[in-house]
């Protein structure tokens, strides 16, 4: 079998990462390989190591598998892959998916509930794990993939859903009776994308952003208006929605004071830094809860085409606000990781490696 190789990251520090050399494994009946192709890295993906023993996230790719012991992690990314053996016979070889993939080479997979549109992976480990992660979605089945928007899908895509729901949440709730809605980590993918899909459908939208990231977040022209972190004084006293992005205690604490009883809703969404802020908030937006509602409500079906128009309108848009960096090799993979980890990426850039 071929060489393989795996990027891991200490799970007590980050910034320490190995490269382990290995072999792809056989495969057993029921089970494909997939070549991992190219991947995006945001703070979304810190975000999942920082939250790898909370809310899971370690647990998809295990380190085990692959020869490291438990201190190690390997980040999950999004991205695509090329199936290049397969012992399922409705997957065939050089069908290129979607999906959660790992700082690896390559991933087996146990392929189930195949269909048009892709399939599951029904590996034992991941059976307990939120199902929204194991979904692999084929590239000739899925209505929201263009070829020459591979990069977008990869920066975005799992971005841009959990602020579809957000927005779909909000508005779900009659905007919880706001006349504002303030955003924190507004030069965020997360939070801008989420401004979009509201941006003149209810309250007026404040973003709130550092003073380097303010005439970036100025000229997306998704929110109402776009303040500093120091001038959330300025704000308009009445009832105010804040979504949570940031997970900086500190505004927190500023809103609140600023604003007093007519902060109405405290929602964390995530985090962009490396403080978490579920704690502090009065209740958490985890987009798989809305996600399953909307399926309840709207079908699989009716879902995908709403994220689908939603998404084919962002898309017209955010190319123009994005510069996409292009990697090559786990290396530039390894650089990538600790650039984000270490927020030294500009809001305008997006990283790309191609592996």
């Amino acid at each position: 079998m071929p060489a393989s190789w795996t990027l891991a990251v200490a799970r007590g520090d980050l910034g320490r990462t190995t490269f382990v050399d290995g072999v792809t494994p056989a495969l057993s009946d029921g089970e494909a390989l997939l070549r991992v192709d190219r991947v995006g890295l945001t703070a979304n993906n810190v975000t999942y190591a920082v939250l790898g023993d909370s809310m899971r996230y370690w647990q998809f790719f295990p380190p085990d598998a692959r020869g490291l012991g438990p201190q190690w992690g390997l980040p999950p990314l999004w991205g695509f892959a090329e199936v290049i053996a397969s012992a399922v016979p409705e997957v065939a070889a050089g069908q290129r998916v979607y999906g959660y993939l790992p700082s690896a080479g390559h991933l087996v997979v146990r392929p189930h509930r195949v269909d048009a549109s892709g399939f599951r992976d029904a590996s034992r480990h991941r059976a307990e794990l939120p199902s929204p992660y194991n979904a692999y979605r084929s590239t000739t089945g899925d209505s929201a993939y263009r070829p020459d928007q591979e990069d977008l899908l990869i920066l975005f895509r799992p971005l841009f859903f959990t602020s579809f729901m957000l927005a779909d949440q909000v508005v779900d709730n009659g905007f919880y009776g706001a006349a504002s809605l303030v955003m924190s980590s507004a030069s965020s993918k997360t939070a801008y994308a989420t401004a979009f899909e509201l941006h003149g459908r209810g309250p007026r939208l404040v973003g709130l952003t550092s003073p380097g990231n303010l005439a970036f977040t100025r000229s997306l022209g998704c929110y109402d208006e776009v303040l500093s972190y120091d001038d959330i004084g300025v704000l308009d006293v009445g009832p105010t929605v804040y979504l949570d992005l940031s997970g900086a205690p500190s505004t927190r604490a500023a809103l609140r004071r600023h604003l007093g009883d007519q902060l109405v809703r405290d929602i964390a969404v995530g985090l962009t830094n490396q403080t978490p802020n579920a704690d502090a908030a009065e209740e958490v937006f985890f987009a798989p809860v809305q996600m399953r509602k909307r399926s309840q409500e709207w079908g699989r079906e009716g879902l995908d085409q709403r994220f689908t128009e939603a998404w084919q309108r962002f898309t017209a848009v955010v190319s123009g606000w994005l510069d996409v960096r292009v990697g090559a090799g786990p290396e530039a993979l390894r650089n990538a990781w600790l650039e984000v980890l270490g927020g030294r990426t500009p809001p305008r850039v997006g990283h790309v490696v191609q592996l």
